[in-house]
């Protein structure tokens, strides 16, 4: 099958690899990075007229902008299957009210809320209590659009940031507690096959200090998954999901994100999303065997899905970043270690500059390593992570060991 990947991270990299790795697969990345050089063709231009000049078998979408946008739609009219929702489906991730309205038609457990669309509404439904209240950017915002504030001020400097932003639209939630699970569903519209479940840390400092990032490393599995989690979930949240979207005349397909927080009462929904995580692909892919590009087809044409092989163990990413991410940080610097390491090491913001491997991201690179156990995972990957050095590197030492 001759398959186009579309984006350019680390994630990208791992959804290459994996489906270059289940076999037979002719891989073709737009725009790619230095990693996806070394096993697929690299492309710059368009997804959609690669897609077509290219005459692919199958579109794999890595971001969630492009979804949004429409892409697979364009996709499906050029006859072209594409792996990722309609635009219509992918509001799912595109407004986070919308997805809690879903949610509550299918009966799904979520944290009670509100939009607001000022800055004074917003506050005033805190009432300086901001504690025990989580903000989010109603839209997209890479990852990067939730805060957790412990005072007032806080809060306030927060809701000025989101509502900087014109026609913005904020979404205020009751804050929950308990250890946060990531699920990624493979749907076809009615049914679902779920890859096993993962945890990213989102804070850019050890003990989940700082601000949020995109993910600053990733385990699959984490530990203190219940038995029976996953049909539990696909019972519970992904299958009536699916459901209320038939209800809205819309069939998602796709992978299905969701992010779950286990309270005293069971999993409650915090997010969905439309594509995978990322670095949570990045642990959670070398987890699983089989026919994934077939997977893959098979939910983008709706047709009946296999389940993958899980490979037993478990796996651990851990992100090396740029300094001062993720706020301002600086680019070009060359990245040396990358011929001495014996682990999987996925290209998140890189670029070859002069035959050298340069930083060009704030997110560089994500050192992903297997073991028999989660302490065995971590150990290959942090005695890996020593020998890769650029200027500024930052990560946290402390993935896979707090919740």
């Amino acid at each position: 099958m001759r398959i186009l990947v579309a984006g350019s991270g680390g994630r990208e990299h791992a959804l290459a690899w994996a489906l270059h790795r289940s076999g037979g697969n002719e891989i073709i990345v737009v725009p790619g990075n230095p990693g996806t050089a070394g096993f697929a063709e690299n492309i710059q231009g368009d997804p959609l007229q690669v897609a077509m000049e290219k005459k692919v078998d199958l579109v794999v979408v890595g971001p969630e902008a492009p979804l949004v946008n429409g892409i697979a739609t364009d996709l499906e009219k050029a006859g072209i299957p594409c792996f990722g929702p309609s635009a219509e489906c992918a509001r799912l991730e595109g407004s986070k009210w919308f997805a809690k309205e879903v949610m509550e038609a299918a009966g799904v457990k979520t944290a009670s809320g509100g939009i607001f669309n000022s800055f004074q509404s917003a506050v005033d439904y805190m009432n300086d209590e901001p504690e025990k209240f989580v903000i989010k950017a109603d839209g997209l915002a890479a990852g990067k659009g939730v805060f957790l504030p412990e005072t007032v001020e806080e809060a306030e400097k927060a809701l000025k940031g989101l509502f900087s932003q014109s026609g913005a639209s904020v979404v205020l939630e009751e804050r929950l507690s308990g250890p946060e699970i990531s699920i990624l569903a493979i749907c076809n519209g009615t049914d679902a096959v779920l890859l096993p479940p993962s945890r990213d840390h989102k804070r850019v400092y050890n003990e989940d200090r700082g601000p949020n990032t995109g993910g600053m490393g990733a385990v699959c599995p984490p530990p203190g998954v219940p038995d029976g989690f996953l049909d539990l979930v696909k019972n519970t949240v992904i299958l009536p999901v699916l459901g209320e979207m038939r209800n809205r005349g819309l069939s998602f397909r796709g992978v299905l994100y969701a992010g779950l927080m286990l309270t005293e009462s069971g999993p409650s929904v915090l997010e969905f999303n439309v594509r995978f995580g990322d670095p949570e692909t990045q642990a959670v892919l070398p987890m699983v065997e089989g026919d994934l590009a077939g997977l893959f087809l098979a939910a983008a044409r709706g047709e009946e899905l296999h389940s993958m092989e899980v490979t037993p163990g478990a796996s651990a990413c851990v992100i090396l970043a740029s300094g001062g991410y993720p706020g301002n940080y600086e680019k070009g610097f060359e990245i040396t270690g990358l011929d001495t390491v014996d682990c999987m090491v996925f290209h998140a913001g890189t670029a070859e500059k002069e035959g050298r491997i340069v930083t060009s991201g704030g997110r560089v690179l994500g050192v992903t390593g297997s073991g028999e156990t989660l302490e065995d995972a971590l150990s290959i990957v942090y005695s890996n992570v020593a020998k890769i050095r650029f200027s500024g590197k930052h990560s946290r030492t402390d993935i896979g060991r707090t919740v």
